[in-house]
């Protein structure tokens, strides 16, 4: 029956879409890693980027957004197995205080390879391990008056886009962490990085717990995908609406020479910190995808994507370690001629190389996630 199909596919799709943006993600630091020799300053600048550049960088905007989206997500689902919100919340708690000591620690160590580190990069396993503890504390709100607070945060949040704080104001630290990226220097040793301003994604993972009743054991799968599909195709409106009147929530597009050029510039829009329109845009095309995967839940790619989206930060640290050094034998061996000796020329050559390094991991994230299903004893397995 298709609505068993849909009830099964009920939780492999969360997987399936975790594990697609990760796959993702992997191709951006692919291009981070063995593409710098073509790289640009703004792979987006629409005036000098070719067009599968632009389309690799914009597939990555999609990687923060749902796995904010998707965290909060499973977040309900974690507290539909348990007594109340304060289990969940003490859960969460302890998991965002994780996420942010791996970034402090374990994924600062692997861009950089330095110890004791000067520049400490605040990047997205931050911002999820912020917005976590953040959601720790609003759990216990009425369903309704959480996606009220997650809907205003996103859609209000840019009217603080002019709000700035000078280095050593009082209000600079909060203000960098929560929305201007920017510095804070710690020491003459030792300055941080607010890469992700948190207060928008905030408002994402709030969202996504919200919306965790569509995913309960109790609820309806038609009912469930009529919700996502009509979220989905409601957000995508909103941001065709907003980028037609070219106004709030984003820096303007512009006509370029040609048609192309400006459906890359409607499409250049702002991450950091995530502007509301590149909310409605990901968040959109995530929710109709996810329908779309529950639909496709017999397909066998997608239970090799969930396999990637069962071990989430298992796979992030073994990627990050295994393209830095593999980009640290590269330059032992041929020095740093990259684009003479190593590294990729052109960007289906990149997608090979990303496709061809999620398969040579693969077994070691599926052996993980394996691991986590069985030795459900092993407590901190559950935080990765």
């Amino acid at each position: 029956m298709p609505g068993t199909s849909l009830s099964l596919g009920r939780l492999q799709s969360i997987d399936a879409l975790r594990g697609l943006i990760i796959v993702f993600m992997l191709l951006d630091h692919v291009r981070e890693t063995f593409f710098l020799h073509r790289q640009l300053a703004d792979p987006m600048d629409v005036s000098s980027t070719s067009l599968d550049l632009f389309l690799s960088r914009t597939l990555a905007h999609f990687c923060a957004p749902l796995f904010v989206f998707l965290t909060g997500l499973s977040a309900f689902l974690y507290g539909e197995r348990r007594t109340g919100t304060g289990e969940v919340a003490g859960f969460l708690f302890k998991r965002g205080l994780i996420l942010i000591a791996l970034e402090l620690t374990l994924v600062n160590f692997a861009w950089t390879f330095e110890f004791p580190p000067t520049v400490i990069y605040l990047q997205v396993i931050w911002a999820i391990g912020l917005s976590m503890i953040a959601l720790a504390g609003l759990v216990a709100l009425p369903r309704g008056a959480l996606a009220a607070l997650g809907l205003g945060i996103i859609a209000g949040h840019n009217l603080l886009d002019d709000v700035h704080f000078a280095a050593g104001s009082l209000m600079h630290i909060p203000w960098a962490v929560l929305h201007d990226r920017g510095w804070i220097e710690i020491c003459d040793t030792v300055r941080l990085r607010t890469s992700y301003p948190v207060l928008p994604w905030v408002g994402v993972i709030a969202l996504g717990y919200a919306a965790g009743p569509w995913f309960a054991k109790s609820a309806d799968p038609r009912k469930r995908e009529l919700n996502l599909i009509a979220s989905g195709f409601g957000l995508l409106a909103l941001f065709l609406t907003l980028r037609a009147l070219n106004g709030y929530g984003e820096k303007p597009w512009v006509a370029g020479e040609t048609t192309l050029q400006s459906v890359m510039s409607i499409l250049n829009i702002t991450k950091y910190p995530p502007s509301l329109l590149f909310i409605c845009l990901t968040l959109g095309l995530g929710l109709l995808l996810l329908a779309w995967m529950e639909r496709r839940g017999s397909a066998r790619w997608l239970k090799v994507l969930a396999t990637f989206g069962a071990a989430p930060m298992f796979f992030y640290l073994l990627h990050l370690y295994a393209l830095k050094l593999l980009y640290l034998a590269a330059v032992a061996i041929w020095g740093t001629n990259q684009g003479r000796y190593f590294g990729f020329d052109s960007v289906a050559a990149l997608w090979g190389g990303a496709a061809f390094l999620s398969l040579l991991l693969f077994p070691a994230v599926r052996w993980f996630a394996d691991l986590k299903a069985r030795r459900r004893d092993i407590l901190w397995l559950k935080y990765f």
